[in-house]
């Protein structure tokens, strides 16, 4: 797997950034990216776990551990080494993308309009 070309999609950013402190089990996904997100993205447990697969085939992420819990089985899931590549392009993408506007009105605001 080569890292993603094109944006990555918001939840996908943010559920990679919710690993970056180590593995995490479905339910502290979903809750580490409500937090990151200040309240904004909510997964579905669903759509969470359709995502983790995704990102598991395409070697993003791993299953780190597996435990049951009240006879339920619960999966951890962390970052692969290409996980945090594909995590670091994009956070340096969006830098990139967030400069093009800082730096032209950096430069509008150096303008000197005649009065």
């Amino acid at each position: 797997m080569t890292i993603a070309q094109g944006p990555m999609r918001e939840p996908t950013y943010l559920a990679l950034t919710s690993l970056l402190d180590g593995p995490l089990h479905g339910y502290a996904i979903i809750k580490r990216v409500e937090e990151l997100s200040r309240g904004r993205v909510r997964l579905a447990a669903g759509t969470l776990y359709a995502a983790l697969d995704r990102l598991t085939d395409e070697g993003l992420v791993r299953v780190d551990s597996e435990e049951t819990v009240n006879g339920r089985a619960r999966r951890y899931y962390g970052l692969t080494g290409e996980g945090g590549a594909a995590l670091r392009a994009e956070a340096t993408r969006m830098v990139e993308a967030a400069r093009l506007v800082t730096d032209r009105q950096a430069r509008r605001a150096q303008v000197v309009r005649p009065a």
